[in-house]
């Protein structure tokens, strides 16, 4: 699999792959802005803006933003996390010029229409609602909240509803000057496009846009807070999360945390909590391990929900798990069996175009490159069991990990 790199000269880096075996394209922008480079008076606007920018530009009403590509089949999307903001397509491979035209218009030249702002307003505070009918997001944003206090990276994407209702167009101009420049995006594209035709693309359309340089405080890394904790609320099981702050992007051990993780309790249903918990005991119906890395800082977390009666039963089993990742390194049979498990996991995934697109923009955007399978293959194998040992007794070591439970009334 190779990548073209294009570097602008107004700071706008494109990604491009070229895949002749499917009849779509997928394209988007992924921004260096989300909720982490909010002010504390801006929690919320981020998300604010990314919905925002479907409700008219210079040319465009919402109307026909929303059917440009609909009307060909085609789908447009956006979503905000806490590092960036990304608008992305997809469509038939004939459509790429009018995919990625009106992408370029929502990106670049949204006016932001006060009414548009107002409507948007009530739609995420019932969002926002939604989500307090759902004690595992409730948890997860309280337990984020908690570990990195007063830092942004604690706050919820979404917000509060009453900063959101007090937020004004001119508020959103000011993020979006300060975020949204053109050293700080990243255009990518897949599919059935050549690189003839993007290359046209970046220099007519893209090269002409301004250069912009982002002025935003450079990030700071928050410190983490350990709390141990249990709420009694409203819910008929408990809900309960154990995690610390951990490594991020920036630190090259990134590889073996991802690795660890799916031994631990990652997606498959071979992970040693899933198995170890949930099918030997059948205490839980739902539990998992989780790693979010960050720029310069990351969360490790375990969920999981149980009957009261089990709550105590489980948090023994998960810490047995944990020692015996930080007191027995991984056999040369689990360590190989381990890496071709994440390596199958990452291959299916990147078959997933539209998956594919975002993340090869994430890591232009991150590392300023792009690793290949092949390389991405070798950093695997590269990883050792006294590696993920060392790692396992750092991360839950248990100085560092903090807990938050919601208990039935």
């Amino acid at each position: 699999m190779e990548f073209d790199i294009l570097r602008l000269t107004n700071g706008l880096r494109v990604l491009h792959f070229e895949d002749k075996n499917i009849m779509t394209v997928h394209c988007g922008f992924i921004i260096n802005a989300g909720s982490r480079d909010e002010l504390s008076t801006e929690n919320g606007i981020a998300h604010l803006i990314e919905h925002c920018m479907f409700k008219g530009t210079q040319r465009r009403k919402a109307f026909h933003i929303l059917t440009r590509l609909d009307s060909v089949g085609g789908e447009i999307n956006a979503y905000t996390t806490k590092e960036e903001t990304s608008v992305y397509a997809s469509a038939l491979k004939e459509h790429f010029d009018r995919a990625a035209e009106l992408l370029v218009d929502i990106t670049f030249s949204s006016i932001f229409p006060e009414k548009e702002i107002e409507k948007e307003k009530s739609v995420i505070v019932d969002e926002i609602n939604s989500y307090k009918d759902n004690p595992d997001e409730m948890l997860l944003d309280e337990f984020e909240e908690r570990l990195f206090p007063e830092h942004p990276l604690g706050k919820s994407i979404l917000g509060t509803a009453e900063l959101v209702n007090g937020f004004t167009r001119e508020d959103i101009m000011r993020f979006v000057e300060r975020n949204y420049t053109t050293d700080q995006i990243v255009f990518t594209c897949v599919g059935n496009v050549s690189l003839k035709k993007i290359e046209t693309f970046s220099k007519n359309v893209l090269e002409k846009l301004p250069a912009s340089s982002s002025s935003r405080v450079h990030r700071t890394i928050p410190k983490s807070s350990m709390f141990s904790e249990s709420k009694h609320t409203s819910v008929h099981q408990v809900h309960s999360l154990l995690g610390c702050k951990t490594i991020g992007f920036d630190d090259d051990r990134r590889r073996a945390m991802v690795l660890m993780n799916n031994v631990l309790g990652g997606p498959a249903l071979n992970s040693r909590l899933n198995l170890n918990i949930r099918e030997r005991f059948g205490y839980c119906y739902y539990i998992e391990s989780s790693y979010s890395p960050y720029e310069d800082t990351g969360v490790f977390q375990i969920y999981f929900g149980t009957d009261k009666r089990h709550e105590k039963k489980v948090a023994k089993l998960i810490v047995k798990e944990l020692r015996s990742l930080t007191d027995v390194a991984l056999s040369e049979r689990l360590l190989s069996v381990a890496k071709k498990q994440l390596l199958g996991q990452i291959a299916l995934s990147q078959e997933n175009r539209a998956n594919l697109m975002l993340s090869l923009g994430k890591a232009l955007l991150q590392f300023d490159r792009v690793d290949r399978f092949d390389e991405i293959q070798s950093q695997v194998h590269d990883i050792s069991a006294l590696e993920i040992q060392e790692l396992a007794a750092e991360t839950f070591d248990q100085k560092n990990l903090a807990s938050l439970s919601y208990i039935p009334e």
